[in-house]
């Protein structure tokens, strides 16, 4: 993996899948096989630090050249499970939602619209030579979606608070706090489609219905065995200390799906709204000079 720069680079979160290494055809089972080995595999600031470079130049890289060879590697259960970054494929696929975050002006001075047609006409031949092509890793930037939360239980969450200066900033990577959930494949899609019972039972169509089809759609695509991970990532330098160690929400989205199967809408209601409370400061963020 290529050197990179020791800048902290938030605030995006992730949702992860891991599979095994057998859900991999050869030659590339082999390579991730031996990348498992390696000493020394990347964190995913590494990953976004990389990311980063690219934008740099004048006239700026949204999408690498080339594929990236790294990924993600886990071990559970004397299992290898590997997360492939794919940042190309990613790249392509933010690129296209950027017309939805930006208006135009802001838009063209970020990525000038020859970068994004150039991009944009790389992605189109790609994808006709590789038309099952998904990535396995999803990222969200200033928030963490609803529907992710319903993948997960309060159970599985894993909070370390890290080292922290008296600002209650994180002093660097190694010592930045890490708040994360991590559950097998089966449970994930089992909870989504409990999930989705409850929500079409108790409101129309929506944004968080259709959101959580997406993500449910999404798991099928990959081996029953994978592990699935939600990882704050950037996000815990925009939350303080107290607030993160506080921050148990997919409890909240739990308490929240299980309300509407028995039609307790207070409840829901309740849950609900803790979570676009806990949520506003890090919005608020979003838009501050």
């Amino acid at each position: 993996m290529p050197k990179v720069s020791s800048v902290i680079v938030p605030y995006a979160a992730y949702l992860r899948v891991y599979e095994p290494l057998a859900a991999f055809p050869e030659p590339e089972r082999g390579h991730w096989a031996r990348y498992a080995r390696r000493p020394g595999l990347p964190s995913y600031q590494d990953e976004l630090r990389l990311a980063l470079a690219d934008v740099v130049p004048t006239p700026p890289v949204p999408v690498p050249v080339r594929e990236s060879e790294d990924a993600f590697v886990l071990e559970a259960d004397g299992v290898v499970l590997v997360c492939p970054w794919r940042t190309r494929l990613r790249g392509w696929q933010a690129l296209g939602e950027l017309a939805e975050e930006f208006p135009p002006p802001v838009l063209d001075a970020l990525l000038p619209p020859f970068v994004r047609r150039q991009a944009a006409e790389d992605y189109e031949r790609w994808m006709a030579e590789h038309p099952d092509a998904r990535p396995w890793i999803r990222t969200a930037t200033w928030q963490v979606p609803i529907n992710w939360f319903v993948l997960v239980s309060d159970e599985e969450r894993e909070y370390d608070g890290g080292s922290r200066s008296s600002s209650g900033s994180a002093r660097s990577v190694g010592e930045a706090p890490v708040l994360r959930y991590r559950t097998p494949m089966v449970e994930a899609r089992r909870r989504v489609a409990r999930g989705l019972r409850a929500l079409r039972t108790a409101m129309d169509e929506g944004p968080l219905v259709d959101g959580l089809v997406d993500v449910g759609r999404w798991l099928e695509e990959f081996h029953p065995r994978s592990l699935v991970e939600l990882d704050y990532g950037g996000l815990v330098h925009a939350l303080p200390a107290g607030a993160l160690e506080d921050d148990h929400s997919a409890a909240d989205v739990a308490e929240g799906i299980a309300a509407l199967r028995r039609g307790d809408g207070v409840t829901a209601g309740e849950a609900y709204g803790r979570l676009v409370e806990r949520w506003r400061s890090v919005r608020d963020l979003r838009s501050a000079n």
